[in-house]
């Protein structure tokens, strides 16, 4: 009897999948117009994305052009050694680790202050003007903004003839190693602040003004308003937009360390994207570049498994996340 009941469950379970591959294969016949246009996407993020990854593999081996990934010698984890038995390496990776962490630090509550203020203002032409000055400088190139630095801060600078009514000598902030990540981080600040509010001016606009008017009546102040009724609407894009920042924490810019890099403050400046840079492009050592960028990533993907945890916990059971 046992065998008989058996034989005649099995005919179920086995149909069940065979029924979810009819609906999933029926659902994509009706919506194949749909697929299509999904398709020239997929196709760009495997070609562009994920085909280039089989060059990540010359981080294993002594690369050369001539022989090419396939016939170069293996060496596994040598260059991963030499990079971490350098002497150098707690000063690039603690350079790099305080530049970003810093920066986002500093840099991602700046926009949503700017975001509370100018949620405050009530006349449209006046808000209109101020983001026009605040998004700005988002559109100057890393160049010229380098440039700016440079000029503003040199010792013949504005910086410095405002600051000689309070010293006999021009500070030379540029060749100071203690000064070049306040430079770094500010100058960011202040290039993409303004922009970076904009995501946080529009999560604002859809607050009901009849929920401050009632706060109004019942006799909260501004800051309890902000406190109770803006944060909490502004809660949910904080909580992405900081797992998307810290995602790339390791992932600094590397063309304004660099640009603003100098001889003399390479002690606070040399990060990992610019050790990259002058070890596998000026120097010509691909191996050992990779396998620091390799190393940079690991780091990054821990780090943004960390931070992930971190913000699911802080927003355990309110669905956030």
């Amino acid at each position: 009897m046992q065998e008989i009941a058996k034989a005649g469950t099995e005919p179920a379970v086995s149909a069940k999948p065979q029924s979810r591959l009819k609906v999933k294969w029926s659902s994509i016949k009706r919506n194949h117009l749909l697929y299509w246009l999904l398709a020239p996407a997929i196709l760009l993020t495997i070609v562009f994305k994920y085909v280039p990854m089989y060059g990540a593999s010359i981080a294993f081996k002594d690369f050369s052009p001539i022989r090419g990934i396939m016939g170069s010698e293996w060496v596994g984890l040598k260059h991963f050694t030499s990079f971490l038995s350098s002497p150098n390496f707690m000063e690039i990776l603690l350079n790099t680790i305080k530049l970003s962490s810093f920066e986002l630090l500093i840099g991602f509550p700046i926009p949503i202050i700017l975001a509370l203020m100018l949620n405050q203002i009530r006349r449209a032409g006046v808000k209109k003007n101020i983001q026009l000055v605040l998004y700005a400088p988002h559109f100057i190139s890393v160049v010229v903004i380098s440039g700016m630095v440079f000029l503003f801060l040199s010792p013949t600078g504005p910086i410095n003839a405002m600051l000689s009514f309070f010293t006999d000598k021009p500070v030379s902030f540029m060749s100071d190693p203690d000064a070049f990540r306040s430079i770094y981080i500010w100058s960011g600040v202040w290039q993409g602040a303004g922009w970076a509010s904009i995501i946080y001016v529009a999560a604002l606009a859809n607050v009901d003004p009849q929920l401050h008017d009632a706060a109004t009546v019942d006799g909260a102040s501004l800051l309890q308003r902000i406190w109770h009724i803006d944060l909490p609407t502004l809660k949910p894009v904080m909580a992405v937009l900081f797992i998307l920042a810290a995602g790339g924490i390791m992932a600094i810019g590397f063309e304004k360390a660099y640009l603003l890099q100098t001889s003399m403050n390479i002690p606070s400046s040399e990060i990992i994207s610019t050790y990259v840079y002058k070890r596998g492009l000026q120097a010509g050592d691909y191996s050992f570049a990779t396998a620091v960028g390799l190393f940079n990533a690991l780091v990054n993907v821990i780090l943004l498994v960390f931070v992930n945890g971190v913000v699911k916990k802080l927003n355990e059971g309110e669905g956030l996340l």
